[in-house]
């Protein structure tokens, strides 16, 4: 049996920052509808305009941050949506001693941390680009999602727990520090990142001339001088080295003129809001996937709110059951997460698309059939397991992916993308629900979103369309076949 695969140091803290937020965030799962439920007596429209509104409006904003995020250090860019996130949830609790707590207050707080969380997120995953091998991306993505599955196993008991024990909003606290030390975990990281440069544009003469000679370079992926090999580093054409390596007007033939100097990139980088989504769109199995994921997220999304106000409402589910019929089927995240590589590995990537993306999609109808007492309890945690496993399992086979066929120019920009084409369909799936809802009921608006996901697989890669070898990297042969 082989042993663990160690990333390395500054994975180490990436992955510690990933898992204090994200037990924080289970602690704190649902907080938002049941606040707005049991503190301001909220009706099924409210509670899925809050889950709807929020992250839709923080997703418009974090459309211009992309381009922002694409050529600047990425930990800092963490750090400070760290702070901000924790700064945007402390107001809550102070709100609630003061009793000055509004339904228009959680709103706007939804509205900062789902910007906030975006940008994170693009910055992260460009972060984890530069600081795994490309081998190593699937592993990577599997430890952070089995990291989420088990924090939302174990958050939501100890949260309702909590808040019957100390009030509605001491999740929210603990959801706030939890970003703090987020923020230290990837201060402690240490060392320099690789100055972020726009596809084409060279790098600086004595960076490229120790690149061209091995010497050692600043990188991501150690946080300290590394040496990088000549294949690794090379330009990707001789006749781009010497221009770039040396830069003097000696390399040049007599009586050549000097070329122009190059021109910034600032209105590119303006002008390039939408490169995201024109790689996802440009890439057939990219653009399949992105689709399908669009529709499947935003049905599954949608059924929080419902389930909120059917369980905790309609059928008095107490607050400790309502977070455990969540917290126990997240065991099957672990199960998922741990299985993709194997998976990958004896069946294909195109197989685990096809075969658990259309898993996924197949037991949210068993929702409807929810009911009072043990029954239901149990009925809503069947659900959810069978959903979670298959969703763990396919997550990081797709995140690494993504990455592997995105070049390092476009990372942000395209998680931005992809994040807030899912944020405007979770919000978009969470209105219709919550309107239908409050003209006919929950349990019809959960109906609907039952059925409507079971045509999510037919948008899925076909099975006779290869995924095309990556072209993320123009030099992607000088990195032993990385896309990531």
């Amino acid at each position: 049996m082989r042993g663990r695969r160690r990333l390395g140091r500054p994975f180490g803290w990436l992955w510690a920052a990933y898992a204090v937020s994200a037990y924080g965030s289970g602690l704190g799962f649902g907080a938002f509808p049941l606040i707005a439920v049991l503190v301001l007596h909220a009706g099924p429209a409210e509670v899925s305009a809050l889950s709807a509104v929020g992250p839709a409006v923080g997703a418009l904003i974090a459309v211009p941050l992309a381009p922002w995020v694409e050529f600047r250090h990425k930990r800092p860019v963490m750090i400070g949506m760290d702070l901000a996130r924790c700064a945007a949830m402390a107001t809550i609790p102070v709100g609630y001693a003061l009793g000055r707590l509004t339904w228009v207050q959680l709103l706007v707080v939804s509205v900062l941390v789902a910007a906030a969380k975006i940008a994170f997120n693009a910055a992260s995953g460009a972060f984890l680009k530069a600081l795994v091998r490309p081998d190593d991306l699937l592993v990577a993505n599997a430890r952070f999602e089995s990291t989420n599955w088990s924090s939302i196993a174990v958050g939501p008991p100890l949260g309702g727990a909590a808040i019957g024990l100390f009030g509605p909003v001491v999740t929210v606290i603990a959801d706030a520090f939890s970003y703090l030390l987020s923020a230290l975990c990837l201060t402690a990281i240490g060392g320099r990142e690789e100055a972020p440069r726009p596809r084409g544009e060279a790098p600086r003469a004595g960076e490229a001339a120790r690149r061209t000679t091995g010497e050692a370079v600043p990188s991501a992926a150690t946080g300290d001088a590394a040496t990088r090999t000549t294949a690794e580093a090379i330009p990707r054409t001789t006749a781009e080295a010497v221009p770039q390596a040396t830069g003097d007007a000696a390399t040049r033939p007599p009586g050549e003129p000097a070329p122009p100097p190059a021109r910034k990139s600032g209105p590119r980088r303006t002008a390039g809001l939408l490169d995201g989504w024109r790689h996802i769109m440009g890439h057939p199995v990219l653009r399949a996937l992105y689709l399908n994921q669009l529709l499947v997220a935003g049905l599954i999304m949608a059924t929080e709110p419902l389930l909120a106000v059917l369980l905790l409402r309609r059928l008095g589910f107490p607050p400790w059951q309502y977070g455990l019929a969540f917290a126990a089927p997240c065991l099957g995240g672990l199960v998922g997460s741990r299985l993709a590589r194997r998976v990958v590995a004896r069946h294909g990537r195109s197989a685990v698309f096809r075969t658990v993306g259309t898993l996924r999609a197949v037991w949210l109808i068993g929702l409807v059939f929810v009911r009072p007492g043990v029954t239901g309890l149990v009925t809503v945690m069947a659900v959810e397991l069978a959903i979670i496993v298959n969703m763990s399992l396919y997550t990081p086979v797709l995140a690494a992916y993504r990455l592997e066929h995105t070049p390092k120019h476009l990372v942000a920009r395209t998680l931005t993308a992809w994040s807030v084409g899912q944020q405007a369909a979770i919000a978009l799936c969470t209105a219709l629900g919550g309107l239908l809802a409050d003209a006919t009921g929950p349990r019809t608006a959960l109906t609907a979103a039952g059925l409507l996901i079971l045509a999510t697989p037919l948008l899925l890669p076909r099975p006779d369309r290869t995924p095309p070898a990556s072209p993320a990297e123009p030099d992607a042969t000088a990195h032993a076949g990385t896309t990531a």
